[in-house]
C-alpha cells in the first residue's frame, strides 16, 4: 500500500518554480516561473540577461544598484530578462501555445510582465511573493486575470 502523501498541484508547481529560481543569476532577486496548461509544464523561466551574454556579477555589479534604482522602478534599465518574460519567450521559441495557461511564479509581476501575460493569453497567475507595482494590479484586474498568492496548503491524493 503506497502510503507517501502527494503535494498539491499548486504545491507542486510553486515548488518546481522556487527549483527554476535557483538558476537566476540576478544579484538583487531570484524569480523562477513556470507555466502549466491541463496539469502539464509547458515552460520555464528564471530572470537573468539574455541567453550567451555576461551575468551582472561578471561585469562589477548590478546597473540598478550602481544607479540607485529603487526595485519596481525602471525596469528596463535592468540587464536581466524577467522570469515571466523569459518563460513566454521560450513558449514561443519552441512554438508552444500558452493561451489559456496559469503561470506560477515566485514574485508577483511587475508591470510590463502584466502587460506581456495579458497578451500571451495566460488566464490564472499564481504567486508566493508580494511585489510593490501598482500598475501591474489594476491592469491584471480590468484584464480579469485570476490572481492569487499562494499558500501552501495539506498534501492531496488528487
Amino acid at each position: 500500500m503506497h502510503t507517501n502523501e502527494r503535494p498539491s498541484w499548486d504545491n507542486y508547481f510553486m515548488e518546481i518554480a522556487e527549483l527554476v529560481a535557483k538558476r537566476s543569476t540576478c544579484l538583487r532577486r531570484s524569480v523562477g516561473a513556470i507555466i502549466v496548461k491541463n496539469k502539464r509544464i509547458l515552460a520555464t523561466g528564471y530572470n537573468g540577461p539574455p541567453s550567451g551574454l555576461a551575468h551582472c556579477d561578471e561585469l562589477g555589479g548590478c546597473l540598478r544598484d550602481k544607479l540607485k534604482i529603487p526595485s519596481g522602478e525602471r525596469q528596463e534599465l535592468s540587464r536581466a530578462v524577467h522570469a515571466e518574460q523569459n518563460a513566454i519567450i521560450q513558449s514561443a521559441k519552441f512554438g508552444i501555445s500558452i493561451d489559456g495557461a496559469i503561470i506560477y511564479v515566485t514574485n508577483y509581476p511587475c508591470f510590463i510582465c502584466a502587460k506581456m501575460l495579458i497578451n500571451a493569453g495566460i488566464n490564472k497567475i499564481v504567486y508566493k511573493e508580494g511585489y510593490s507595482d501598482k500598475w501591474a494590479k489594476e491592469i491584471l484586474k480590468e484584464a480579469k486575470i485570476e490572481v492569487i498568492k499562494y499558500e501552501k496548503v495539506s498534501f492531496s491524493r488528487a
